[in-house]
């Protein structure tokens, strides 16, 4: 392939690097636990009827270094290493599109490294790949950002440039942070509200929900084009699963965090509806022993078909889920506050 400078141009008062002789930047961007509405964020659904989901950041993360390199070659690093020449080259198709995006063509070391399995974990990986890419490439230029342009930016390339069959919640989760009532509008806007609860809430809140690896990561393209071919015939399940993120918004801000349980089981037997590998026999039966043990409710995170189950337990039943789930590792973690930001920024 051709490598030719076909990118944005940067401009010089605000990008120019080359006095600095060393520069190293950091990204801390957050995974996430979607909580509910997850499927109502597909464009082809909330154009036409308005979508919401109820979804939060995590304290595990995706961490995007970039460095300025002694010469022009570029270097990737993630589960392989790329050395080439230029960003027609490179494989990674995320860190290749929010270079093109961003401008940045050559005389850099970009690594990425997780808090999680590689890819299919249903914790919004890719997505929070692609806003920390974009996030260091701008810190990189010294380009000041709005969040809103990170989502928009991370969206952009997911779906419009990659084609992928994905919604749009996992980007502006990534970008903004905290736990947060989105709404997707006819009109197209993205109107996230971040719920202002006390401390005492978000820790009750956090303390009853478990996570477990399921053992199995899959790509989520396949079970996403099928829930997207199937919109048209899940009009009324969508619109269920929509309520039920508005109660579970509603209930968690009255304090009544015991609610969110329930409606995680309403809500997962919905799910499972809107696609045929969202969920299996392995899957149900992983489920069902949790039920039985004590938790309340939960659902597959993300797309389904594996990656972690989330479950709503009770401080009281958590020992016996455990137990009970004692094949399975647990993924113990917090909802978090901080949405992409730079940790380290050394340039001299």
């Amino acid at each position: 392939m051709l490598c030719h400078a076909n990118y944005l141009v940067p401009s010089a008062c605000s990008n120019d690097n080359s006095r600095s002789s060393e520069i190293m930047i950091i990204i801390q961007t957050p995974l996430r636990v979607s909580l509910f509405g997850g499927g109502t964020d597909f464009p082809s659904y909330y154009l036409e009827h308005g979508g919401c989901v109820l979804s939060s950041a995590i304290d595990k993360y995706i961490f995007v270094t970039i460095k300025k390199r002694f010469d022009a070659k570029l270097r990737i690093g993630y589960t392989r290493t790329e050395m080439i020449d230029c960003v027609d080259e490179i494989n990674h198709e995320l860190i290749r599109e929010a270079m093109r995006l961003t401008g940045i063509e050559r005389g850099v070391e970009i690594t990425t490294m997780g808090d999680i399995p590689d890819q299919g974990s249903g914790l919004g990986s890719s997505s929070t790949v692609t806003v920390g890419a974009l996030h260091a490439m701008y810190a990189y230029k010294k380009e000041l950002v709005l969040t809103e342009r990170l989502a928009q930016e991370a969206c952009r390339i997911e779906r419009e440039i990659l084609g992928k069959p994905i919604g749009i919640q996992d980007q502006y989760i990534a970008a903004y942070g905290g736990l947060r009532f989105m709404e997707f509008t006819t009109s197209g806007d993205v109107l996230t509200h971040r719920l202002e609860l006390s401390e005492r809430t978000m820790r009750r809140l956090s303390d009853n929900l478990l996570l477990f690896f399921t053992g199995v990561t899959r790509k989520a393209d396949t079970i996403l084009k099928e829930q997207k071919t199937n919109i048209k015939d899940k009009l009324t399940i969508l619109a269920e699963m929509k309520q039920i993120a508005h109660m579970a918004c509603d209930e968690i801000q009255k304090e009544n965090i015991d609610a969110v349980g329930t409606l995680l089981h309403e809500s997962w037997l919905l799910k499972k509806q809107l696609a045929s590998q969202i969920s299996n026999s392995a899957l149900d039966d992983m489920y069902e022993t949790a039920r039985k043990a004590g938790a309340v409710g939960g659902k597959i995170s993300g797309a389904g078909g594996g990656g972690f189950l989330l479950l709503y337990v009770p401080r009281g039943q958590q020992e016996q889920v455990r137990d009970a789930l004692r094949d399975f590792q647990e993924y113990p973690f917090t909802l978090g506050q901080d949405g992409s930001k730079v940790i380290f920024d050394y340039q001299r």
